[in-house]
């Protein structure tokens, strides 16, 4: 709730719901509550939420405590730091959780993406993102998440909600397929990473309307490498370098930067690419409106099978069906 009319104290606040409050648990950030017409304070900054805090607000039926906008930072840090056993929460509903994951790991994906990083992917981001996958994997792989997350991907398209995307449904992919736990792990991680490098191509050839030149097309085509590179100094495995760089490969060769072939581009490989082409598709770019879903899939059934493993798509499919998103 915005009071920024008030002239005496304009402060901006934000809901939150009282079961994001975990008790025992310290927050940087302080709770108020709506009465009498004004924000009450309820718990300051680093004090504890007991039991006691979020019984109070139950017997009373509170829906709803509120944060400064100020304090923002503070309380997505903090959501961060528990997404684990939000997710795992299965007195929590499932529509709860899936809203939670979605926005906390688009704040990390968004700093990624957005902030002016060095050649170099920072460790502390790594973490994060290493943190997001190993608290969401489980998650994603549940009955029920999939058709549960869909309701808030976005299909305007940005370069960090499309990693989220193809990550997301990459995920309920490799699932489907006798992969380890550990393969699950690099190939997810490799999928939400995919297109990183995108952070060193110009934004002006990144949301240019129109047609691009063949030398911005050929500029573009630099990403995968780009973000190899970024990612060279840190622990990862050569299943997650391969989804980096080789999610442009097409199975007739004409693809990039490798030129490789059928069976010379990995499973995982395979499977989010056809992820990526489909977001893509479905998302509105700079020089294209959204598809919906049925003519996305047609297009790439029939205009694109060359490039793509059919197999992997009949099975895409499938699971699309299965979630409600077709």
């Amino acid at each position: 709730m915005d009071v920024k009319t008030r002239a005496a104290r304009p402060v901006s606040y934000f809901p939150v719901s009282p079961v994001m409050l975990f008790p025992e648990a310290f927050g940087d950030f302080a709770v108020y509550l709506w009465q009498g017409g004004d924000f009450v304070l309820y718990t300051k900054a680093g004090q504890k939420f007991t039991l006691r805090h979020r019984q109070v607000l139950h017997r009373n039926d509170v829906q709803e405590v509120y944060v400064q906008g100020s304090e923002k930072l503070q309380y997505e840090q903090y959501i961060e730091k528990h997404l684990g056993k939000i997710l795992q929460d299965e007195t929590l509903p499932i529509a709860v959780r899936s809203k939670i994951f979605y926005e906390a790991s688009t704040v990390v994906m968004q700093d990624v993406f957005d902030r002016k990083l060095p050649s170099a992917l920072r460790a502390r981001h790594f973490n994060r993102i290493t943190d997001i996958v190993k608290n969401s994997i489980k998650f994603l792989a549940s009955d029920n998440s999939l058709s549960s997350v869909a309701p808030f991907i976005s299909h305007d398209y940005k370069t960090y909600t499309h990693c989220m995307h193809v990550f997301i449904c990459s995920v309920a992919l490799f699932h489907v397929y006798d992969m380890t736990p550990g393969e699950v792990f690099e190939c997810s991680l490799g999928a939400l990473l995919h297109d990183v490098g995108k952070t060193k191509i110009p934004h002006s050839i990144l949301n240019k309307r129109g047609s691009l030149t063949q030398g911005e097309r050929e500029i573009i085509k630099e990403h995968p490498v780009h973000g190899v590179s970024m990612c060279a100094h840190l622990p990862l495995t050569q299943n997650s370098v391969n989804c980096i760089l080789f999610h442009h490969e097409k199975l007739d060769g004409t693809g990039y930067p490798a030129g490789l072939k059928a069976d010379n581009i990995p499973l995982p490989v395979r499977i989010i690419t056809m992820v990526d082409v489909y977001d893509a598709l479905t998302s509105t770019r700079p020089y294209a409106e959204a598809m919906d879903p049925y003519e996305a899939l047609t297009l790439m059934r029939h205009s694109m099978r060359d490039g793509l493993d059919m197999s992997v798509f009949k099975r895409f499919v499938a699971v699309l069906s299965g979630a409600d998103m077709i």
